[in-house]
């Protein structure tokens, strides 16, 4: 069975809501999975996974420096998360405060470690986004993320 990481960084709550929904809807979609804070992770725990979502606050138009750290960190395993499924996810404070620069931020790290990611032609094209506390339409963005990401890493991980 196909093995999923949810990884996340919540100060408030917000984001570890969103990381809790995504991966009910990954495992409603067949996929094993474990929802991690970041400072329960280590970067062993991506090794294991057949595919990774990364979840965090929006800091200053970025990712938290926890999040950063563990992806700094993920450097002694570059080149053996190749072809591994990744997405992302965040939550902010107010709209345009930085949340599509810190899914991609989260995103072009699992680029760099050769990673497959798959865009969203409707909705949050990028990862699930929550502007404060998640509401109903963020957590159905969340869920749908979580179906998604799934499906691909059934796909890809056969």
């Amino acid at each position: 069975m196909p093995r999923a990481l949810v990884v996340y960084y919540s100060r408030t709550g917000n984001t570890e809501k969103m990381a809790r929904c995504i991966a009910a809807a990954i495992a409603e979609e067949g996929v094993e999975v474990e929802c991690k804070s970041v400072a329960d992770a280590c970067t062993d725990d991506l090794l294991a996974a057949d595919g990774i979502v990364l979840g965090s606050p929006t800091y200053y138009g970025t990712m938290a420096a926890e999040m950063k750290k563990l992806l700094d960190d993920s450097v002694e395993h570059h080149g053996q998360l190749e072809g591994k499924v990744g997405a992302a996810f965040t939550s902010s404070g107010v709209l345009g405060g930085g949340n599509e620069t810190t899914v991609t931020d989260l995103l072009h790290a699992l680029l760099i470690h050769g990673m497959v990611l798959q865009g969203d032609s409707q909705g949050c094209h990028y990862g699930a986004v929550a502007i404060g506390a998640p509401d109903e339409a963020a957590l159905g963005r969340c869920q749908r993320l979580g179906r998604r990401f799934a499906h691909l890493v059934k796909t890809l991980c056969r």
